[in-house]
């Protein structure tokens, strides 16, 4: 286990729009309010397209993390995550995970890693930015090189 204190700095109630890309959406914001870690606690939105984890194959090695991606559309989503400083290049690194429900399906639901999406009609987010310790993602080798969120100096 890994813990640290956050000290927390602002927080911000954002809305993505139509159309959007939410991860092009999500680091416009955070590049203009100069926010380079922080946490999502939560969002809520629709998606008309989205990425995320997941294999309809038998999986080789099921302790591996699985890097394949499904498509879903039409969907309402509800998520939350963490946004990690890049070193390389100044961004962030969102790690994103959401519960998607398939409007057109019953609402049948997918639960997973989100890799993209393009928002339906709007994304409204809560971000709160973490001023102290640096928060990074680094990969770890010796665990399927698994970015891993680390706090202060790469452990």
């Amino acid at each position: 286990m890994r813990a640290h204190e956050l000290t927390i700095g602002r927080s911000f109630g954002v809305t993505f729009d139509h159309g959007e890309d939410f991860f092009d959406a999500l680091s416009a914001f955070c590049r203009e309010n100069g926010i380079r870690q922080g946490y999502v606690p939560s969002f809520i939105g629709a998606f008309a397209e989205a990425e995320i984890v997941g294999a309809c194959e038998k999986l080789d090695d099921p302790d591996a993390p699985v890097w394949a991606k499904t498509y879903v559309t039409n969907v309402e989503a509800f998520g939350a995550g963490t946004l990690a400083h890049d070193p390389e290049t100044g961004g962030i690194l969102p790690h994103i995970h959401v519960s998607a429900g398939l409007k057109a399906q019953s609402a049948d639901g997918r639960t997973s890693h989100l890799l993209g999406a393009k928002v339906q009609f709007l994304s409204e987010l809560f971000v709160v930015e973490v001023v102290s310790p640096t928060m990074t993602r680094p990969r770890n080798p010796a665990l399927y090189d698994v970015p891993l969120l680390t706090f202060g100096a790469a452990q």
